[in-house]
This record gives structure tokens, sequence and C-alpha cells, in this order.
């Protein structure tokens, strides 16, 4: 029960939210709901909740959920994650405005977070996979500018092309008379060899949407530039790992990664995987907003995940799930302090940025560890995930593993040259530079940045119990 309430309990706040005209008291009510959420959450986590089905449509179409170790991970994320940009929303949707509706579909989205993190078969997954999209894509709608519109309905576009393709393979999976019922390392699929491989591709591929991958990420660097920047920090550092959890049921619980193995599916997606991991990293190198380059970068790095998850080994495995972590905290540290920026100056474009660095010192700080962990410096999160994909990808041994861990460190190179030059102008704007004033913002909207900063060190240095525990995650699914 602690689960289902930990869900209720954003649900009755953003009922609140919408109705309360008071952005004090819904300020209250979301900062109470989304702590009381992450609490009842975590414990449900951790102490193992039990599986419970909620809702019984059929013998065989059932809504179930239940704790296991990748919910454990996912729901301590998302419940950290969600409570840290909260407060930077606080200060930042001042000049947004409409911030009952921002608080309320972001205090929905994070129930529908939970359920998905914390669904147990391929029913539940894909209707909780839905509601994520609808929750989500108003806080992308907010502006309600004719840009923020059409960038909304391209994200609902895609999103729902890719919860069909994936429904399309669970259709063929049922078919054939299987049970979708997650189990670990995958169920005993009946059926022609031939189409269970299609309905594996169909779904990878669909889910993949939400995750960025080529050819369905487009509503990613449409979507981002308009959001405000709390949701564009969620919608990048969690939203897309909703399509990368929604991968990893069916990849691991459903189809199995014995059957997968050696197919033309993995040769597939590690190809997808690669071509976007070099498309993001290439269109973020001439894009001249700011939100939009973080947002081609995202396109890039949540794929990493994707080639390290089809390496099908136990350091692939652990670097992708160690990328998960390391991209959510420093992309959640970025859009943040992009969003600090356009807040304090008004200025949303790369050039703009000269001599930031010296108004607000805190800011720009963040945003430098952010950088260098996406980059892959060490001792940050980021360079022991890339660690780890590449170790993985060379223990595979296929040629298209040694063509991934190419692609890896020229995508670090280009990470580098986008980055940067941002952090470079921003400290050392040159001698024609007129000096301005400090207009650092305020310390509800500093101390979020510096919490995700401080987490992308502390991982990258600590990273022992982690990989522990993703040790024991992957013992049954390899």
């Amino acid at each position: 029960m602690l689960l289902l309430f930990a869900a209720l309990i954003p649900l009755l706040g953003a009922i609140w939210a919408f109705r309360d005209k008071d952005v004090k008291r819904v300020h209250r009510v979301t900062a109470a709901c989304v702590i009381a959420g992450a609490l009842l959450a975590s414990a449900a986590a951790l102490t193992g909740a039990e599986d419970f089905t909620l809702l019984r449509l059929s013998d065989t179409l059932t809504l179930r959920f239940g704790v296991d170790g990748l919910s454990v991970f996912f729901i301590l994320l998302v419940s950290l994650i969600w409570c840290v940009v909260q407060f930077h929303a606080f200060g930042y949707m001042k000049h947004e405005g409409a911030e009952g509706q921002f608080f309320g579909f972001y205090m929905l989205t994070y129930g529908t977070l939970i359920l998905l993190a914390s669904a147990r078969n391929a029913v539940t997954l894909y209707m909780c996979f839905e509601f994520m999209t609808l929750c989500s894509m108003p806080m992308v709608l907010h502006n309600g500018t004719e840009s923020s519109r059409a960038a909304a309905f391209k994200y609902l576009g895609y999103s729902t092309l890719g919860a069909l393709l994936a429904l399309m393979g669970f259709f063929l999976l049922a078919a054939a008379g299987n049970s979708l019922e997650f189990v670990p390392g995958g169920a005993k699929l009946a059926g022609n060899p031939k189409t269970v491989l299609i309905a594996a591709f169909l779904c990878v591929f669909g889910f993949g949407a939400k995750a960025g991958l080529v050819p369905l990420q487009m509503w990613l660097t449409e979507a981002h530039p308009v959001a405000p920047s709390p949701a564009s920090a969620v919608l990048s550092g969690l939203i897309t790992k909703g399509g990368v959890i929604a991968i990893l049921r069916t990849v691991f619980w459903l189809f199995g990664a014995e059957l997968l193995k050696g197919t033309w599916v993995q040769t597939a997606i590690q190809i997808l995987a690669i071509v976007t991991i070099f498309t993001g990293s290439m269109l973020a190198l001439g894009e001249k907003l700011l939100k939009k380059r973080l947002a081609y970068s995202t396109v890039s790095n949540v794929s990493y995940v994707l080639f390290g998850l089809f390496s099908f080994t136990a350091a692939g495995f652990a670097g992708a799930f160690l990328q998960v972590l390391a991209h959510a905290l420093a992309k959640d540290a970025l859009f943040l302090c992009a969003g600090n920026v356009i807040f304090a100056t008004g200025h949303t474009k790369v050039a703009e940025l000269k001599g930031v660095g010296r108004r607000m010192p805190v800011t720009m700080l963040c945003f430098t560890a952010a950088a260098l962990s996406l980059i892959g410096i060490p001792p940050l999160a980021g360079f022991t995930a890339k660690w780890y994909l590449a170790v993985g990808a060379l223990e595979a041994g296929a040629a298209i593993n040694t063509v991934g861990v190419v692609m890896l460190m020229v995508s670090a190179f280009l990470t580098a040259f986008y980055l940067l030059p941002i952090v470079a102008d921003a400290f050392f704007p040159g001698r024609d530079y007129v000096a301005e004033e400090p207009c650092e913002v305020a310390l509800t909207m500093r101390v979020p940045v510096i919490v995700f900063a401080v987490l992308t060190a502390l991982v990258g240095m600590f990273p022992a119990r982690i990989l522990d525990f993703l040790s024991a995650l992957s013992g049954g699914l390899l």
C-alpha cells in the first residue's frame, strides 16, 4: 500500500494545485506532497513491497505493481531529482506564471513515473507509459505560445507513435498465446522465432522514441527550448529514462537477453544507438540556442545507455545504469543552470553568455562541473559510466561494439567542443568585455544546482556500492 499511496498523494496534491489560486499555498502543498510521496515510495522500494493487482480487466489483462531491483534504482533516482527540482521551480516559475497549472502536472508526472517503475507486466507498463506522456506534455505546452503548442503536439505525436509500435509488438506476443507478465531473465515465449524477434524490435524501437532514438528523436529538440527550465530538467533527466525503463523491462524481463543475443535485433539497435550518439553530438556543435544545444546533447547521451544494454555484458549493463544516473544528475544541473541564466539575464543564446561566469559564479561553476561530467573527465560520474560502457563493449567482442567504443570517444571530444567554449566565454570573455553588475539568483535556485554538481562528483568518486547493487541486479538477467 505504501507504493499506491506514494502515487496517490501527488495526485491529490495536483487536484489541489489546479484549484488553488494562492501561489504560496500551492508551493507548500507541492513540497509536502512530493516529499511525502518520495518518502513513501522510497520506503516501499527499500522494504520490498509485494506485488499486488490493482485492477483485473480480464483473466489475462491486469494492472499489477510491485518492487524489484530495477524499481528500487529508478524510484530512488526519480524521488531525489523530483524533490530537488521542485525547489528551483518555486523561484523560476515566478516569471512564467500559471504556477498552479505547472505544479499540478509536475506532481501528476511524478506519480506516473513511480507507477511506471513498478509495473509488473506489459499491459501495466504500456498504460503507465502513456499516462506519463499525457501528464508531462502540458509542461511543454505551459507558455501557450504557438511554438510551445507545436512542440507539445510533436512530443505527443512522437511519443504516441512510439508507444503504438511497442503495442504492436505486445499484440504479436499475445496472439501467439504468450503471457505478458515480467519474469527476471525473460519469459519462455512461444510462437515463430522470427515473429518474436520482430516483436522485440518493435518494442525497443517504439519505446526508444521517448529515449530520443533516431529517427524518432525530433520531439526532444523542439520541446526543451520552449518548456520552462525545471520542466526541461526533468524531461531530459528523467522522462527520457521512462523510455529506458520500458526497454529494460521488455528486453530483460519479457524477451530475455539470451533470446536476443547475437540476433539482428541486437545489431540493429546498436547501430541505431551509434548513429544517434553521433547525430546528437554533431547537431549540438552548430546549435546557437543554449537549451536546444543541451537537448541535442541529451539525444546523444541517452543512446549511450541503449548501446551499453545491448552489449549484453555485466560491465555494459553496469555502465548503462551508471550513465542513467550520471546523465540525469549532470543534465538536470545544466538545464537548471540555463534556467538561472535566463531568469537573471534573459539570455537564451550561446553567443550572449560572455562574461556570465563573472556575474553568476556559483551557477556557472556548477555548469562547468556538469559539463565536465558529460565529457567524461575523471573523477566525475560521467567518466565512470563511460569506462564501464567501453569495457563492456570490448568484452562483447563483435566489430559493432568496437565501432561503438570509438564513437564514445568521438562523442566525448565533440561534447567538449560544444560545452567547453560556453564555460571559457563565461569566465574569460576577452579584453573587449564590459564588466556588468553581478546578478546571481536567489539561494533557493542556487542550492539545487549545487546539490546536483556535488552528487555528480560523489557518484564518480565513490561508485562501489552502486556497482555492487548493479552486479546483483544483473546476475539474474544476463
